[in-house]
């Protein structure tokens, strides 16, 4: 993983070649429309302070749980044993992006969501409230954080969210093998090249038109970048979007010429 030093000057470099935020200078009409109505929207439903109080309660809870990671590791952990406030801390998603993908799902209702990475639930928990319709599989590795995040979808009152324990490798081939057509996932698990280029080889049979994939985290690591620089490469991917900490990805077969836009957010 980049240092904090090194992921700050990126974030720079990105700064200055990213288009503007609100659109000025973006042609293509889906990424505009994609700007307007996803980036720029301000849309917080009453549900929002209740997942946000909950984060709050999160971040103070003193419990400690043992746990096994499944993936990378960690910037600030080591061992198995960690309190709730510090995986709520360093782990959960900032409520910007948590909102970003809400205003995605909002916006596309897309009617099938994998997650993979629940953590506590939070972003979720944002994930299953932005289209109550829709069924959503969250992947989780540790059990007693799964044991957490399923108390606090009840507590929220979320009843479309069905979540999955076990290893990644184990779990997402369940997932696809169960749904003929995903319309939306969101990858913050593994955050290192091989795993995450495996995600999206499993997940590409799966994919639809309209699909879209969402990587958390793809300037956290030399890996993570040359992840992301070879799925832009790949021939199903029509369209990709770099915001940064996350990056998407759309397999539009109607968009002749394939398109990564850097978008400021």
């Amino acid at each position: 993983m980049y240092s904090k030093t090194t992921l700050a000057l990126k974030y720079i470099q990105y700064l200055l070649r990213a288009k503007n935020g609100r659109g000025h200078g973006i042609h293509a009409p889906f990424v505009y429309d994609f700007v307007e109505h996803v980036l720029q929207c301000k849309t917080q439903p009453s549900y929002f302070a209740a997942i946000e109080n909950l984060r709050q309660n999160l971040l103070a809870d003193q419990q400690t749980i043992t746990i096994r990671d499944f993936g990378a590791g960690s910037r600030v952990f080591s061992g198995l044993e960690r309190k709730v406030s510090g995986i709520a801390r360093t782990s959960l998603k900032p409520r910007k992006y948590s909102r970003l993908l809400h205003h995605i799902i909002a916006y596309y209702q897309p009617a099938t969501i994998v997650e993979l990475g629940t953590s506590l639930g939070i972003t979720t928990a944002y994930l299953a409230q932005a289209n109550p319709r829709a069924q959503v599989i969250t992947l989780e590795g540790a059990d007693a954080i799964a044991t957490i995040a399923k108390e606090n979808f009840s507590k929220l009152s979320i009843n479309n969210v069905e979540l999955m324990l076990g290893d990644f490798k184990d779990t997402l081939p369940l997932v696809t093998q169960r749904f003929r057509q995903i319309d939306f996932a969101f990858i913050d698990g593994n955050h290192s090249k091989a795993p995450t280029l495996q995600y999206f080889d499993k997940l590409l049979p799966s994919m639809g038109n309209d699909s879209i994939l969402v990587f958390d985290d793809i300037h956290w690591s030399a890996e993570m970048e040359a992840a992301w620089a070879e799925i832009q490469a790949r021939q199903e991917v029509r369209l990709t979007i770099d915001l940064f900490f996350v990056g998407l990805v759309f397999f539009r077969r109607e968009q002749l010429q394939k398109q990564d836009v850097t978008i400021r957010y």
